[in-house]
């Protein structure tokens, strides 16, 4: 790689503290190992638990010093606050219903903070949360991280750049598996089936990624949705299914699709998007391929590492032509993104353009809109609900 250009311009590396996440949970090490895979950032403690015993054992089990495996939040920011050496950056990965005060609790300690979606459970906070980063002046991203893929950003900058025309047509799936049974029965305590989740377990989990794909690849943002929500899976009293029609202000026509109930379905998440002249086309699980449909011409397909790739896909990729990369690396895209302009805003130098295309706390914001919009909609029988959020 590149010098880094966090060390470049601060002379050593960020200091990350975290917010849950702790042994055993799969997002936690996502969030440890991405911050970590382009060497921005020192992961140097936080609070891992809300059991306070547990949350320091679990930290000094990572290998943290014991006075950085904190109890609690508070404990945690006044240590940090007192340090010379304190976090220069908080990621927040605990349950949805805690992300808006652990943001709020960091950005008034005058903390640059990562988030994970949905950024809030309530539409309400998630405008004042808007409001505190405005006013800070502080980075904030919302960790909607398959956005980051080098062909996402690819297809972003080539609807951008009018290779396919004005749009006309949307659609994005995600479809999953993993609830087709009920798991809840064997682990009703688990926090995504409880109130922590937010007002709908699907819309929260996939469906504000699925939506917030349509706007990173477009930058449109509809103005009206229809939708239907709720379980499928018998027994069950949470959403665990969601469809949604798309109107946009040009005209524009959408639909959405979000599921955890197809038995058999891995992680099936893509789009496609057509203009007046073309169109566009991804699958999450075979991430490194970017179908371009043009009109009365034969498909061309776009590899990760080929030829005729946008600035920003050049920069999203690592590996060398012919290997393939995923998840992880773009989850680390976001991460190293963020270190860049954490990086300038504390030197008080400008930023690469390019890593400031991540997904902001006002990305965050429209999936929390988008998430009462499509349960107001659903509850009123389908009826078609202004969704557009003016920030």
């Amino acid at each position: 790689m590149s010098e880094n250009p966090v060390i470049a311009k601060l002379g050593r590396r960020l200091r990350l503290g975290v917010m849950g996440g702790g042994l055993g949970s799969f997002i936690g090490e996502i969030h440890r190992t991405a911050a970590r895979l382009d060497d921005r950032y020192e992961v140097v403690g936080g609070v891992l638990s809300s059991n306070p015993e547990k949350s320091r054992a679990a930290g000094q089990a990572l290998g943290w010093a014991a006075d950085r495996a904190y109890g609690d939040v508070e404990e945690m920011v006044a240590a940090e606050s007192a340090r010379d050496d304190g976090v220069d950056v908080v990621s927040i990965m605990t349950p949805n219903a805690q992300h808006y005060p652990l943001a709020c609790r960091w950005l008034e300690a005058g903390r640059d903070v990562i988030c994970d979606k949905p950024l809030t459970t309530d539409v309400d906070d998630a405008r004042d949360l808007v409001r505190r980063v405005r006013d800070s002046g502080l980075v904030f991203c919302t960790t909607y991280n398959y956005a980051a893929y080098p062909m996402v950003r690819q297809a972003r900058a080539m609807v951008a750049d009018g290779d396919i025309g004005e749009i006309r047509l949307v659609q994005v799936e995600y479809i999953q598996g993993h609830l087709a049974t009920r798991p809840e029965r064997d682990n009703p305590d688990y926090w995504r089936f409880g109130d922590r989740a937010g007002p709908s377990l699907i819309l929260g989990d996939i469906g504000s990624h699925a939506y917030h794909m349509l706007h990173a690849v477009t930058g449109m943002e509809p103005v009206k949705l229809a939708a239907d929500v709720g379980p499928v899976v018998p027994g069950r009293n949470v959403d665990d299914t969601a469809g949604a029609l798309l109107r946009y202000v040009n005209g524009a026509r959408g639909m959405l699709w979000v599921t955890q109930t197809a038995a058999g379905a891995e992680h099936g998440l893509k789009f496609r998007v057509h203009g007046d002249t073309g169109g566009l086309e991804w699958h999450q699980e075979d991430p490194n391929w970017l179908k371009h449909m043009r009109l009365g011409a034969p498909p061309q397909m776009f590899s990760r590492q080929g030829a005729g790739l946008k600035p920003a896909a050049l920069r999203a990729g690592r590996i060398v032509q012919g290997h393939p990369e995923g998840y992880q690396e773009a989850f680390a895209r976001l991460y190293d993104d963020v270190a860049e302009a954490v990086a300038a805003r504390l030197t008080g130098t400008p930023a690469d353009p390019l890593a400031l295309d991540f997904p902001t706390v006002e990305d965050g914001a429209r999936g929390v809109a988008f998430i009462a919009a499509a349960k107001a909609s659903s509850e009123g029988g389908g009826s078609w609900v202004d969704c557009g959020l003016s920030l």
